[in-house]
């Protein structure tokens, strides 16, 4: 069973910065590629950032691409998303979601094996 807990989400102003952390129970870390998604009210969930098992590939959406960095420590399990020049349009839950064996590329509708349950994100103007 995997397990993927989210947290550092929080209340921020439009500029600000917030870093989430996701800790994985998994026996191999190093097998999974990981993502992180977010789902604004009212919208469908959309990819925001992926890490390929190295860590050594990452991925953005173009909204977030020179704001938002992922990063992964394999050593602790834990994949992490630094959020920079946040906006009001970041408004989100953020999920974070593992994916067993993948090395291709991410995008929104990438079925993943496993979900955390999310960390809420708000950035108030």
């Amino acid at each position: 069973q995997v397990q993927l807990v989210e947290s550092g989400g929080g209340l921020v102003q439009a500029g600000g910065s917030l870093r989430l952390s996701c800790a994985v129970s998994v026996r191999t870390f190093s097998n999974y590629a990981m993502g992180w998604f977010r789902q604004a009210p009212g919208k469908e969930r959309e990819f925001a950032a992926g890490i390929s098992w190295s860590g050594a590939s990452t991925y953005y959406a173009d909204s977030v691409k020179g704001r938002f960095t992922i990063s992964r420590d394999n050593a602790k399990s834990t994949v992490y998303l630094q959020m920079t020049s946040l906006k009001p349009e970041d408004t989100a839950v953020y999920y974070c979601a593992a994916r067993k064996y993948y090395s291709g590329s991410f995008y929104s509708a990438l079925p993943m094996d496993d979900w955390g349950k999310g960390t809420l994100v708000t950035v108030s103007s």
